[in-house]
């Protein structure tokens, strides 16, 4: 196991990249001159699925843990907002602390039974739980059901407005560097160690006598509630809770994310999710304008540049790039 760097190394392409990636977000609003438009709305949504991917990383890359039913916490996160807005209860702040303690009790009670398992194992609880709660969505008739649910408005944080895209963007935005900087001051800490000393060897971590477990435990919990943050971010860019949102195809889209991005890397989750979202937008439009008769077909080039990427880049975009560890 390769130890992180402690200090930044502000010469490295990581690191450039990194600072190039996070300043062209905090301007975009200013960039594109419109603060409510089309791209603003599209970024939202990559920070969005960026903070979930980071969630994800943190067990993923760091743990060794293939989660492929994190998504259901996504839409956890979606009906905590829907649900209670449904009620009259509008605060933002509310909808978030509904949404960490649901997570919480959920993630601990799915983590503690999947943990007692490894591999494919870990990965078919994981995706059966997620079935559970998407389909447990699906029943929920007096609030949608399959339809999904209605937002009127969106979350009330008082200081932070958030009735306008620019004012979501830029709060999801916070968001996402918050999560950023705690997912890398984590896995610098002695917890983070002992995490990733349990993904090279669990044996050798059990023998030096580390609750191994304990600490999975809560690697996975930390990295649902990340989700659930996103939930509650992607219900409000959309005014709509739908168990779509909790739905196996989308955990898989968090998993390419993080690979595409980088495998146990802090940054790599952002700039995996700015890559794939961006192609699934550029994709369709490019075959229509130049092979019209194949248009149907973009997302056969999609897979293409993922099968690419992973045998060319086997760790990411951002991983295969010189310099820090991060």
């Amino acid at each position: 196991m390769k130890l992180l760097p402690t200090a930044i190394d502000w010469r490295a392409p990581r690191t450039i990249v990194a600072i190039v990636v996070i300043a062209t977000f905090a301007l975009l609003p200013v960039l594109v001159g419109d603060e409510g438009g089309f791209y603003v709305k599209f970024a939202t949504r990559v920070l969005i699925y960026a903070l979930a991917a980071i969630g994800l990383n943190f067990i993923l890359g760091f743990g060794g843990m293939v989660s492929f039913g994190h998504a259901m916490y996504v839409m956890l996160g979606a009906y905590c907002v829907a649900i209670p807005a449904q009620h009259e209860i509008t605060s933002g702040w509310a909808h978030i602390a509904i949404a960490l303690a649901m997570t919480t009790v959920i993630a601990a009670g799915a983590g503690a039974v999947a943990l007692r398992t490894t591999g494919i194992a870990f990965i078919m609880i994981t995706l059966a739980f997620a079935q559970m709660l998407f389909f447990g969505a699906v029943s929920l008739k007096e609030y949608g059901g399959d339809d999904g649910l209605t937002l009127a408005t969106r979350s009330n944080f008082a200081l932070f407005d958030i009735s306008s895209n620019a004012g979501l963007y830029y709060f999801a935005f916070v968001c996402v560097l918050v999560a950023l900087y705690l997912s890398w001051r984590a896995v610098l800490s002695p917890f983070g160690l002992i995490l990733r000393g349990s993904k090279a060897n669990t044996r050798r971590a059990l023998a030096l006598g580390h609750p191994v477990f304990r600490y999975q435990l809560v690697a996975y919990v930390l990295s649902a509630l990340a989700c659930a943050v996103a939930g509650v971010l992607l219900a409000n860019l959309t005014q709509f809770a739908s168990p779509a949102y909790g739905a196996w195809t989308l955990s898989g889209e968090l998993i390419v994310i993080v690979i595409l991005g980088g495998l146990g890397t802090v940054f790599g989750p952002l700039v995996g999710a700015v890559l794939l979202l961006a192609l699934e937008e550029v994709l369709p439009t490019l075959v229509e304008a130049t092979l019209p008769d194949y248009k149907s077909n973009w997302m056969l080039l999609l897979g293409l540049f993922i099968f690419f990427i992973a045998l060319a880049l086997k760790r990411g975009v951002f991983g295969s790039l010189r310099g820090g560890k991060q």
